[in-house]
């Protein structure tokens, strides 16, 4: 008994002796200096509103309008070709085993040695 009441009351006392300390607020005296003048920011703004886009806005949708240029199955088709491949490059060696064993093939990576 004596021992377990030691114990706590060595963690008690490792615990009360360490504090935390909360930091002060940085402030950054550093001036802005914009990169665009305020014609081009306003041309900018003109633009998006004309378009009828808020790109600032949580709603906006950069791909809205964004057409593939492939299909559904020839996207499918090239995930399956490469799947080998990336569960190799993803592997315990990270794929050296796997680029040795296709050397001189096209992989679609290139390696500093070529």
């Amino acid at each position: 008994m004596n021992r377990n009441f030691a114990l706590i009351a060595v963690f008690a006392a490792a615990a009360a002796t360490t504090s935390a300390f909360a930091d002060d607020i940085t402030i950054d005296s550093t001036p802005f200096t914009s990169t665009r003048t305020r014609a081009e920011v306003q041309a900018e703004l003109a633009q998006y509103k004309q378009a009828g886009v808020n790109p600032w806005s949580t709603s906006y949708n950069p791909l809205k309008y964004f057409h593939s240029v492939k299909s559904r199955e020839e996207v499918q088709q090239e995930f399956v070709a490469s799947r080998e491949m990336v569960q190799a490059m993803n592997g315990e060696d990270s794929g050296s085993s796997w680029l040795a064993a296709h050397r001189g093939q096209e992989t679609g990576t290139s390696l500093a040695s070529r």
